[in-house]
């Protein structure tokens, strides 16, 4: 049943370019899923899975957070790169301790993540003591042992760190945090640090919560949608769908990015007749900005609006809602009424033009929605972008109404739900309260350190026990260099993981591997079959059962791991009830309905068919929790980033053959790469002026006021429609350019794009 990874490792030289598609999805987007699913899980496999994906009584996508449609689901609710997700998962390659036994760790070191990856789902609990070469198999009550001994050990809880990934479930992330804040501290990061932190500091400023106020419906029935700094052909597809929804109802979309990402020029729906033949067009108008300039873009529209008031009074500011629900407007108007049209232009890049016609629909439109992703998130200044754009829709009413509102599209498939369980290294007392009461526990009130001071404490020497429930922390974050290092200062480091990745082979004196169930594994807790829950990104949370069975008998779930560890840890007279915890689930949602807030009857409500909606004071009701009691217009100086002379602004992204830092082929084919990874994306008349040529192998050296180089080597010149001055490559090849430091204001969050780099040419050899 089991099969061995391929051999074959990433070759740079057979790297081809072709010229990038016009639209996304279609019949080669099945055919790829087929393929792809075939290869990893076989044929009887793939039908078991695919057809169970996102149903009703089937298992959440272990990919993005596009929620599934109110309604009717397709047989195949899902997209290719869901069913690479799926397949990733459902693989029938497996990494035994023959593997390990087999390959040292310097060797795996010398690997590429792709082929890490490629190997497939490991089997047993593996450990690497202080001088060895390999891991070795480990009991999971050693295991558990080591970790609590280890924990005990350290001079003050704050010397650990517990990192989430984005996948793990509600009722595991719940747990967890409980067993942090059990044993003293608060250092939880996550990979919400590295991704939408900004959007939800802007968010809780301006309407009092940190999360998108619409649904999934409310696209229907929108009549402009605004998608800035984001590509759902390849990190959301099935946003596309929702798209093209819109579209057939009569909303206008617009385009916001430095690239023309394929999926939002065109879109082949694999699921209907005319997505196998003509597809359909998504975007209305593409305005392709220079890096960093939506919020010039913003604060420009914000001066077209008032401007179109004032022409014809009354129909553009929506008066009553601004008086009634908004605070701050007089000072906003002020300062935007000031903006100088010349310096948006400049710092967009964009003609006036097209500036007048996205205000024009703005101003005209009865209902906007407007998403936004990495592009505005990772900038220095993204908090206060997301804080422009979230002014224009309190300018025009678009808050608390049908088709409109804010719509921070989020990555991983239960980021948001792991921050509502209690994921954040500043939960307010109001939670840490509930959490006391309810297992009679006291929560350390100190707030704890997110994934940049996390790195800055490892490297200090302040931190010394790292755990990673899930994720590949090595590959996720900033700096390489400076975080490898970080992790190696280390006394023990965990990784709760499912496959092999970058972060098992750079570890700390002692390294744990500890195998755990998928969402496609069926998860037996005393005999008795159990479900855990996800929330979207639109706050709607529902059930996932795995049915697969297990690649080992040796996995433990993520519930099941954390239980027994908190019991190795805190001993037979905890307060928590662990072990009734760990063998059923529904006492897990039970104390989750009596602690955190919007979840009363938590086990009914996300039994029913479609689960239920978190409540949203915003959406549902035009309250908003802030200080002032009203949603806050925002007042900022307008941040852009020129371009250096004879410098580019570089952009890190994802090729279409990845999601995240996992790598699931080669081919990047929207963009018309094939196998390869290593290339930059570059305007041909800033190619030809810093005296390269297309195809040029090239060094990307970035340039940071701590006078440290960071460089990565070899990289494939591509001439490539982006601004003059701005530059696109992939990660988590291009991490160790971000450095450290480069962060935005306010969320900490590194800031992966507007990195200041020079190219230069590589020496062979």
């Amino acid at each position: 049943m089991h099969r061995n990874g391929p051999s074959r490792d990433i070759d740079e030289s057979a790297l081809r370019v072709s010229a990038p598609k016009a639209q996304a999805a279609g019949v080669t987007a099945v055919a790829v899923a087929l393929k792809r699913s075939v290869e990893e899980m076989g044929v009887l496999r793939t039908a078991r899975t695919l057809s169970r994906v996102n149903q009703v009584h089937g298992f959440d996508c272990p990919g993005c957070a596009w929620p599934e449609p109110s309604g009717h689901r397709r047989p195949a609710e899902f997209c290719e790169n869901g069913a690479k997700a799926v397949a990733e998962e459902a693989t029938l390659r497996t990494v035994t301790p023959e593997f390990f036994a087999t390959h040292s760790v310097a060797e795996l070191a010398e690997k590429s993540g792709y082929w890490l990856g490629q190997q497939g789902r490991l089997t047993h609990p593996m450990v690497l003591h202080p001088g060895d070469t390999h891991y070795s198999p480990i009991a999971w009550a050693d295991a558990y042992r080591l970790i609590a001994e280890n924990l005990r050990a350290l001079s003050s809880p704050n010397e650990a760190l517990f990192y989430t990934s984005g996948r793990t479930a509600n009722e595991t992330a719940f747990l967890y945090q409980l067993l942090v804040r059990g044993f003293g501290t608060n250092n939880l990061p996550d990979c919400s640090n590295m991704c939408h932190e900004s959007s939800g500091a802007a968010l809780t400023s301006s309407i009092g919560i940190g999360k998108g106020s619409v649904t999934i419906d409310d696209f229907a029935a929108a009549d402009l949608i605004i998608v800035a700094g984001q590509n759902p052909g390849t990190n959301h597809p099935r946003m596309l769908s929702a798209l093209g929804r819109a579209k057939a109802n009569g909303a206008k979309v617009i385009a916001i990015n430095p690239l023309p990402e394929t999926g939002l020029m065109g879109f082949r729906d694999p699921q209907t007749i005319k997505g196998f033949t003509t597809g359909i067009p998504i975007a209305d108008d593409f305005l392709q900005i220079r890096l960093g300039g939506d919020m010039a873009l913003f604060q420009g529209l914000g001066r077209l609006l008032f401007e179109a008031e004032d022409r014809a009074p009354g129909t553009v500011v929506d008066r009553a809602f601004v008086d009634a629900h908004t605070a701050g407007f007089a000072e906003y108007e002020k300062q935007t009424r000031a903006v100088d049209p010349a310096v948006v232009e400049e710092a967009t890049g964009l003609s006036r033009a097209q500036i007048e016609r996205t205000a024009d629909l703005l101003a005209r439109s009865r209902s906007v929605i407007i998403c936004w992703a990495m592009g505005l998130t990772q900038q220095t200044h993204g908090v206060a972008t997301i804080e422009e754009a979230t002014n224009l829709l309190l300018v025009r009413g678009m808050i608390g109404k049908p088709g409109a509102g804010v719509c921070p599209v989020r990555g991983h498939s239960n980021v948001q739900g792991d921050r509502t369980m209690g994921i954040w290294e500043k939960m307010p007392d109001t939670f840490l309260d509930a959490l006391d009461r309810e297992f009679g526990i006291a929560s350390p009130r100190e707030h704890g350190w997110d994934t940049v001071d996390s790195i800055r404490a490892m490297r200090d020497g302040r931190a010394r026990v790292f755990l990673g429930m899930g994720g590949n922390f090595v590959s996720a974050t900033p700096d390489t260099e400076v975080t490898e290092a970080a992790l190696r200062n280390c006394a023990l480091t965990v990784q709760i993981s499912t496959k092999l990745n970058r972060s098992h082979v750079v570890h700390g004196a002692t390294a744990l591997i500890l195998p755990t169930l998928g969402r496609t594994d069926t998860d037996l807790q005393g005999g008795v079959k159990q479900q855990v829950s996800v929330e979207d990104s639109m706050s709607m949370v529902h059930l996932s059962t795995g049915r697969l069975d297990p690649v080992s008998t040796e996995l433990r779930s993520e519930v099941a791991i954390v239980c027994e560890l908190a019991e190795e840890l805190f001993g037979p007279d905890h307060p928590v009830p662990w072990r009734a915890l760990r063998s059923d689930y529904d006492r897990i949602r039970d104390a989750i309905a009596r602690v955190v807030p919007g979840c009363a009857d938590y086990n009914a409500k996300v039994r029913q068919r479609n689960g239920f909606q978190l409540p949203h004071p915003p959406r549902d009701a035009r309250e908003f929790h802030t200080a002032t009691g009203k949603a806050n217009f925002a007042v900022n100086e307008l941040t852009w980033l020129p371009v250096p002379q004879d410098r580019l602004i570089l952009q890190t992204l994802r090729s279409h053959d990845q999601y995240n830092t996992t790598i699931y082929g080669l081919d990047d084919r929207y963009r018309g790469i094939h196998n390869g990874r290593k290339v930059v994306l570059v305007h041909p008349d800033d190619i030809v002026a810093a005296g390269f040529a297309e195809g040029d192998l090239v060094d990307i050296v970035t340039e940071w006021n701590d006078g440290i180089e960071r460089r990565v080597t070899g990289f494939r010149l591509v001439g490539y429609s982006t601004p003059r001055g701005n530059a696109a490559a992939y990660y988590p090849e291009t991490n160790p350019l971000v450095p450290l430091d480069h962060v935005a204001e306010r969320s900490n969050t590194p800031v992966s794009k507007a990195v200041v780099v020079r190219l230069e040419r590589h020496e062979h050899g």
